[in-house]
């Protein structure tokens, strides 16, 4: 499937703008001025909402560099991505309550740390999807997948915007990370407000195959860092939906049988 830039898309002039500045911030561009940008790494790009935030106390967009279209995109193997986002709006989120608090350290370097010093974060934050053809009519992208990211209380968002953000279209991003491992793996518990062990692993359930030892999982979006020790986990495998056009088995491709 190809994820490249669509032109007209906001979003993927929001993403363009904001890297066309990290690599000359003296290069203009009217998307990125209008936008008052948090973060940028190879997988996301974060943005304060500052027009019309849902919460007067922090509201972030956080944007798929690649124009993923929906949730629905997504695979197993999006799982360490989606944590990966989880982590960061909380770092992002915990920032704004503590403007102190640096941002510059690799996110996925103190994810266990932050979620084991600070319980609260999921009763604090909400980080989640609004799934269509439900939208928040104040930033109405629906095809290009990002995430919203605010402190409670929504004390800015109304009744009718306050639609896109009920439980008629809103996706937390932890029941999402939740359903998927349910799927893949023998984890049949959600998770709650206190962060159980499987939520430390963040390719945790990443991986699917059959019963014969084959491997059915998609390459995942994930864009990894090896300057950072990141590893790519899952090599593209034959058949499945996003290697059809590379050629030839994986070494890995293979789930080893158990010898009983």
């Amino acid at each position: 499937m190809d994820f490249a830039p669509k032109r007209g898309c906001p979003m993927c002039g929001i993403v363009s703008a904001a890297a066309a500045t990290a690599t000359s911030p003296q290069s203009p561009s009217n998307s990125h001025n209008t936008h008052e940008i948090l973060w940028r790494d190879d997988n996301f790009t974060v943005y304060r909402e500052t027009a019309n935030p849902v919460s007067s106390k922090g509201h972030v967009i956080v944007v798929f560099n690649l124009h993923v279209p929906s949730i629905y995109t997504l695979s197993s193997s999006d799982l360490p991505l989606l944590v990966t986002l989880r982590d960061l709006s909380y770092r992002i989120l915990s920032s704004l309550q503590t403007p102190a608090s640096p941002l510059s350290s690799p996110i996925s370097s103190q994810p266990q740390e932050l979620l084991a010093s600070r319980p609260d974060l999921r009763q604090t934050f909400r980080v989640g999807f609004i799934t269509p053809p439900f939208k928040d009519n104040k930033i109405p992208v629906t095809d290009h997948l990002h995430a919203h990211a605010y402190i409670l209380p929504a004390d800015r968002m109304g009744w009718w915007r306050g639609v896109a953000y009920s439980s008629i279209a809103w996706y937390e991003v932890n029941d999402l990370i939740a359903e998927i491992r349910e799927e893949t793996t023998n984890n049949k518990v959600r998770s709650s407000a206190n962060p159980r062990p499987i939520d430390y692993v963040p390719d945790a359930g990443a991986r699917r195959g059959t019963a014969d030892g084959i491997e059915t999982t998609d390459p995942s979006l994930l864009v990894t860092d090896p300057e950072r020790g990141e590893a790519n986990l899952l090599p593209p495998t034959p058949g499945s939906s996003r290697s059809r056009q590379q050629s030839g088995p994986s070494p890995d491709a293979t789930i080893p049988h158990l010898q009983v």
